[in-house]
């Protein structure tokens, strides 16, 4: 069986970085409880809430991006059960595609360059998707699995996972 894992909210946590430096070029204290289905933006000033746009197109933005915790563990032991495919709609952002790349390589040394699939859309044929964003399970065929994350909070139409032990819990 095969696993789609995305990378962005689910891997990575680029809302940590976000805010690190919003928080250092406004002065401006951004919290980490974001409410439930808002997206980072707007919890910032209406005049400059186009600013995440600008970080994530900046190149080195996903470079030094934190592991979302328990990320690095439960991949490994995913992979002794399922064929793991990292996947992620780095099209978006053309600046991403090396910084990812160079990200995975030093978090996920184990992941095949093989099974990384950078994408526009993610019609992937898997098995299994874990993806913090529900446009993605259009037209999926396998089991999706929603990866908590603020912006996608209210949305109760998909089995829900918080963290990674609960992936492990629900697929091991």
């Amino acid at each position: 069986m095969r696993i789609a894992i995305d990378m962005d909210e689910v891997l990575a946590d680029p809302i940590f970085k976000f805010i690190e430096l919003y928080n250092r070029d406004y002065g401006i204290s951004l919290d980490l409880k974001l409410d439930p289905g808002n997206e980072i933006y707007h919890h910032v000033p209406e005049h400059i809430n186009n600013k995440w746009f600008d970080y994530i197109n900046e190149k080195g933005f996903f470079r030094h991006l934190p592991v979302i915790d328990g990320g690095v563990e439960a991949v490994k032991k995913l992979q002794e059960k399922y064929e793991v495919y990292i996947v992620s709609a780095a099209m978006e952002f053309p600046n991403s595609l090396e910084d990812k790349r160079h990200w995975l390589a030093d978090h996920f040394p184990f992941i095949s360059w093989k099974n990384i699939i950078f994408c526009g859309d993610k019609i992937v044929n898997t098995d299994i998707m874990i993806d913090d964003r529900a446009r993605n399970f259009v037209g999926f065929k396998g089991r999706p699995l929603l990866f908590s994350s603020p912006h996608n909070l209210l949305l109760t139409d998909y089995e829900r996972v918080d963290t990674w032990q609960q992936v492990l819990d629900k697929l091991l």
